[in-house]
């Protein structure tokens, strides 16, 4: 966390900057969810499935299950993200997908710029509910 007591001003933060922040954060959390799950797996293989985790899909399925647990500040922050201008989708998403995406990523980033650690582990395994995909493990063993 930051070492200031001091909780940015969120009205001052740009929405992207933001979601580059978040997108730090949550990919730290996939990849400590992925390690304490399955030690045993190469760096590489844990890399894929990390990707797998934090895609703008995955994110966009994590927040469905979040969206009736947040706070209004914290939609409103979501919002934020999404709708900021200068979000361009990757041509293989789609820019709905990708934008809401941005939406959860500037949500973690506000989160962990203010200091809320506790919110982000809580609201990181609601989205994290669902068990990692088994056959994509086996598909990774194997190859």
């Amino acid at each position: 966390m930051l070492l200031s007591d001091e909780k940015p001003d969120i009205r001052l933060i740009n929405p992207l900057t933001l979601a580059f922040v978040g997108d730090g954060v949550y990919e730290m959390l996939a990849r400590e969810q992925v390690v304490r799950k399955f030690t045993s797996l190469s760096a590489k293989k844990l890399h894929s499935l990390t990707v797998e985790l934090v895609r703008a899909s995955a994110q966009c399925d994590g927040f469905e299950r979040i969206e009736p647990l947040l706070t209004e500040q914290e939609l409103g922050i979501f919002k934020r993200g999404r709708n900021a201008s200068g979000v361009t989708a990757p041509k293989h998403t789609h820019i709905s997908v990708y934008r809401t995406a941005t939406g959860v990523e500037a949500l973690f980033g506000w989160l962990y710029l203010s200091g809320q650690s506790e919110r982000i582990r809580e609201l990181f395994e609601i989205i994290l509910d669902v068990d990692i995909d088994e056959k994509y493990i086996s598909d990774e063993n194997d190859g």
